[in-house]
Formats: C-alpha cells, sequence, structure tokens
C-alpha cells in the first residue's frame, strides 16, 4: 500500500494567508466553497452514511468524546486525536452477492492524513496488542470494493486489542454479523468501537494511543425494528466463551461511551429498543459458540 503523504498543518496555514494577501477575491471564493462544502458534510454526507442520527457526545464539555468525522469508503469514523482511537465506527451490512470479488489483504495499515498526531502502523510494534479493525475488513471489502478494503486498513480504523480478543472472539462477531445476522434480516446497520475507564494507560510503543477497557457493538434492523448490542472487556477474554455472554442494551452502551446513539427515533421507539435485550429474534442461540476462523 502506498505510503500516505504527511501535510503540514501549519505549512497550509501560511499558503492560505498567502495568498489572502494577494488575491482577496481567490480567498472568498474558497471561504465560500468551503462553506458549501462543509454543509453538504454536515446535512448530506454524513447522515447517509448512519441510521438515525450521527452520533452526539452527551455532554459536549468532556473533551474525551470529543471527534473528528471522516468519511470512507464503506464506512464513517467518529475519530478522537486526544486518544489516538476511533470513539465510533458506523456501517452497513448486507447479504453479500454470490459474484463479490475477493481482494488481498494489504501487508501493513497506514497512517492518515487526517489525524492530527500521525499514528501509523509502526506505534503498534512490539506493544502486546494487535491493531484491531473496527470496520471490519472482509464485509467491507465484499461489500464497498477494494478502495474501502484499504480504508479499512488506515490507522484510524484501528484500535488495540488483546490477541485472543481481536482474533478470536471479535473475529467469531465479525462473521456471525455478516453470515448469519444478515441472512435474518438482510440489512442491518452497525455502530462499534472502544470503551475507557478513567484510569488511562497507554501504549508503550506510542504515548499517543489509549489502550480502551472494552469494545462494543450495536446492531439495528430498521426492517424488523430489533436491536442488539455487545460490550467485551479486554482483560480475561479466551476467545471461546459463547456470544450471549456478553450481551447489554443500547442503554448501556450509552452509558458507558456517553454517546447517544440513534437519537433521531421517535422519543418512545428508541427508549423500548435502546433499554431491552432480546437476542432470540436474532437468533443469536444458532451461533453464539461458533468457533473463531484462527
Amino acid at each position: 500500500m502506498a505510503r500516505q503523504k504527511k501535510i503540514n498543518p501549519f505549512q497550509v496555514f501560511l499558503t492560505v494567508w498567502q495568498l489572502g494577501r494577494q488575491r482577496p477575491l481567490v480567498l472568498l471564493l474558497l471561504v465560500l466553497t468551503s462553506g458549501f462544502w462543509y454543509g453538504y458534510e454536515l446535512y448530506i454526507a454524513r447522515p447517509g452514511m448512519v441510521y438515525m442520527g450521527v452520533p452526539k457526545a452527551q455532554n459536549w464539555k468532556q473533551p474525551h468524546t470529543w471527534t473528528r468525522i471522516f468519511r470512507n469508503d464503506g464506512f464513517m469514523v467518529g475519530y478522537s486525536d486526544l486518544r489516538g482511537n476511533p470513539l465510533w465506527v458506523s456501517y452497513k451490512v448486507e447479504t453479500i452477492p454470490d459474484n463479490a470479488p475477493y481482494y488481498k489483504r494489504p501487508q501493513r495499515f497506514s497512517a492518515d492524513w487526517r489525524n492530527l498526531t500521525h499514528i501509523a502502523h509502526d506505534d503498534y510494534r512490539h506493544s502486546g496488542y494487535d491493531r484491531g479493525h473496527m470496520a471490519p475488513n472482509y464485509a467491507i471489502s465484499r461489500l464497498y470494493g477494494e478502495q474501502a478494503q484499504l480504508d479499512t486498513f488506515l490507522m484510524t480504523n484501528i484500535t488495540p486489542q488483546k490477541p485472543k480478543l481481536n482474533q478470536k472472539l471479535w473475529q467469531r462477531l465479525e462473521e456471525v454479523e455478516i453470515n448469519h445476522f444478515t441472512k435474518r434480516f438482510k440489512t442491518i446497520w452497525v455502530f462499534t468501537g472502544p470503551i475507557f475507564d478513567p484510569n488511562i494507560e497507554r501504549l508503550k510503543s506510542s504515548y499517543r494511543v489509549e489502550i480502551p477497557d472494552a469494545f462494543y457493538k450495536i446492531y439495528f434492523a430498521p426492517s424488523h425494528e430489533k436491536m442488539l448490542a455487545f460490550i467485551v472487556k479486554q482483560e480475561g477474554v479466551r476467545g471461546k466463551e459463547p456470544l450471549d455472554k456478553f450481551l447489554v442494551s443500547v442503554d448501556d452502551v450509552e452509558k458507558q461511551t456517553g454517546f447517544d446513539f440513534f437519537h433521531e427515533l421517535e422519543d418512545t421507539l428508541e427508549e423500548q429498543l435502546e433499554s431491552s435485550t432480546e437476542p432470540d429474534p436474532w437468533q443469536l442461540k444458532e451461533v453464539a459458540r461458533l468457533p473463531a476462523r484462527y
């Protein structure tokens, strides 16, 4: 994968400032274009990549919930430069077409030029943690194509996961969502991301990356108005546990993350769905003990 060129924000600012002095009309046009672009992002592009609202912080005064939003092919990221983690990732999965192509897995992860701290592949080296995908490589590549797969290997889609969690239990969840849940409901919207406790711990190999204490996944099937949520802790996971052991309500996820999901749903319906823990409509028992691939 080609290495992305690092952008110097100060150099960009200096270039724009000089342009404003020399050609004020060009600068005005640039400002107007930027305004139209931001309006498109805010009201058209971003809402199309989530279901019923972009996640919002319950307390905007908390810096640890501040995010910058990055749109990629097939998924969207709410990224925290402060924590060096995506705090939420949204994507939609459907039944994979029979003729969907396979793409070769990239050998390395890539730094994302949009990331202010420029976290790279080698920041995780010798850390004891895997580079854990939030938007999954397999499902995103099969559904959205090669560029989407490359985007899942951007470090802004990555968070530190213990090997047994990443390679076993998390892999099982990803397999269930694309191979089982989509056959049950056809179209499913997903939110996923890390959970942190107040005791901050960072990678020894890179102080810019905070280590999560747990991870969540939220599934919503709009056609049947059904939700399902999981929280999996980093510590103590062997990878063979039944998936239903980690069931929680969406309310539980919101309480631990500080984000409000699906806030554009009608209030009564939102309260009903987010407070429930009902695995039966998802036929979870059939796949709760599915073995890991690795």
